[in-house]
């Protein structure tokens, strides 16, 4: 078993924490705390009820997750909000969150990751937030390739909107939602895209623009940093580490 605060204090460190800003109300870090050794590590995309459940049954008592217990403004722990941060306690089951600095982590975050999956070199990076760029630039290879690829690497549950070019000699990287991205693209020089989400109006412009957009889930391009960031840890600290997989098809 290992400590907790050694084991979040690695994940700040590991992360940037501090260096990598992140929209209001993340509150990446710690964000719940317990009273026992940490003999079990879970990794899950999203700070939900759900996923509690299934750490209860793996018998975690650390979860990292990408998505956190905290967006915006506060809310009175009553109704759901109550029944999570009550599993968590109940349980005695830390949780440590991660957004942004695991998203764009040049070795362990999930825009590097899904890029060395897909097998493709990085070139840069784009899409500056509050002066840190949160997307990866990719070297490009043919599109019908790329196509197969992204098939392969998700069981063929992408949407493919091809109106770029056959030979794109870039390809962008937002895990998760691309909305921010779609217009920073022809700047950057890219017409291709690989991310989780977007919007029908998306649609349009990927036709009016000539770009390739490829939406392969935003749950399915978050999975990869969580749990290499578990595994990691599972091997520093000699404790074990299960991905706890709720099955999310968004």
């Amino acid at each position: 078993m290992a400590n907790l605060y050694e084991i979040a204090d690695y994940c700040d460190y590991r992360t940037r924490n501090a260096d990598i800003p992140d929209f209001p109300g993340a509150f990446n870090g710690l964000q719940v705390e317990n009273d026992e050794e940490i003999r079990k590590i879970g990794a899950s995309v999203d700070a939900g009820l759900y996923p509690f459940e299934l750490a209860v049954e793996e018998d975690v008592n650390l979860l990292l997750t990408h998505h956190g217990l905290f967006w915006n403004r506060i809310h009175p722990l009553t109704g759901i909000n109550y029944q999570k941060v009550h599993a968590l306690m109940e349980h005695q089951i830390a949780l440590y969150s991660s957004h942004l600095p695991l998203d764009c982590h040049p070795h362990i975050g999930n825009n590097a990751l899904l890029a060395r999956y897909l097998e493709l070199e990085k070139e840069d990076t784009f899409l500056p937030y509050e002066g840190v760029d949160i997307g990866l630039v990719a070297e490009g290879i043919p599109r019908d390739e790329l196509h197969e690829r992204l098939m392969e690497t998700f069981d063929g549950k992408i949407t493919a909107l091809e109106f770029g070019s056959d030979e794109p000699e870039s390809i962008g990287i937002l895990t998760g939602s691309g909305s921010s991205a779609v217009g920073k693209l022809r700047e950057k020089g890219i017409d291709t895209l690989i991310t989780g989400e977007l919007r029908q109006n998306h649609f349009n412009q990927a036709q009016e623009e000539g770009l390739n957009l490829y939406l392969c889930g935003h749950y399915a391009t978050e999975i990869f940093g969580v749990a290499a960031l578990a595994e990691e840890l599972s091997q520093k600290f000699d404790v074990p580490c299960v991905f706890l997989d709720t099955g999310c098809n968004l």
